[in-house]
């Protein structure tokens, strides 16, 4: 889930670059078709205080695209369960059914978070720091931006974050956006959760503070 300054600032270079006109290439026919259902449930949304751009559903696995499955678990409706594994976060329905977002993961088993805890904190367009673990880690990519960077379109908490705790204190892990909506299905952050930034919206509307959240522990892939 990290970012460097120095990236964001090269990303919005390029962003800048967009604005040239150009002349318009034909319709590329061998291009697959985009189902019209997800076309729209990725779309931009233009009704928040910075742009969140659609969904380039090319660079998302489908398996990865949010849809309600059928999901057995002991936990009771309202709760997140993430699989690591996997790659999914489930959130838990009445009649054995879940919502189902795609994530990426931690890129390395001990950075993970595993077990119960609760969201004691909602934000929307949250700031972010790197952990000290992160620096000590990292100083090289982490220690230019220790100070934090502010919410906004290159942040890389996206447009809302869910923080959990455990015990009345925080974990650091979080359930997040991203700007890089390639990584959903990859083990790939520093160990945090993140989700496609549209369906980190639809999620944190959905669940109240204080909501549960299971990590479940690492296990092999089944067959």
């Amino acid at each position: 889930m990290s970012i460097s300054r120095r990236g964001f600032i090269a990303g919005a270079s390029l962003a800048l670059a967009g604005c040239v006109t150009r002349e318009q290439p034909g319709p590329d026919l061998s291009a697959p078709l985009v189902d019209p259902f997800y076309a729209s449930m990725y779309a931009a949304i233009d009704t928040e205080p910075y742009p969140v751009p659609a969904i380039d559903l090319a660079e998302v696995r489908p398996e990865f695209l949010r849809r309600e499955v059928a999901y057995r678990t002991s936990e009771p409706p309202g709760t997140i369960v993430v699989d690591p594994v996997a790659r999914y976060a489930y959130l838990v329905r009445e009649n054995g059914r879940a919502l189902r977002y795609g994530v990426g993961v931690g890129q390395e088993e001990a950075f993970n978070f595993r077990g119960a805890a609760t969201i004691a904190r909602k934000a929307e367009w949250p700031g972010w720091r790197p952990t000290p673990d992160m620096i000590r880690r990292d100083p090289d990519r982490y220690g230019p931006v220790r100070d934090g960077l502010p919410g906004g379109p290159g942040n890389p908490l996206g447009p809302r974050a869910l923080y959990l705790y455990r015990d009345g204190r925080d974990t650091y892990y979080r359930l997040h956006g991203t700007v890089e909506p390639w990584s959903i299905g990859t083990m790939v952050s520093s160990g945090c959760i993140r989700l496609l930034n549209q369906d980190i919206i639809d999620l944190y509307r959905r669940v109240p503070i204080g909501s549960r959240v299971v990590v479940l522990p690492a296990r092999p892939a089944a067959a």
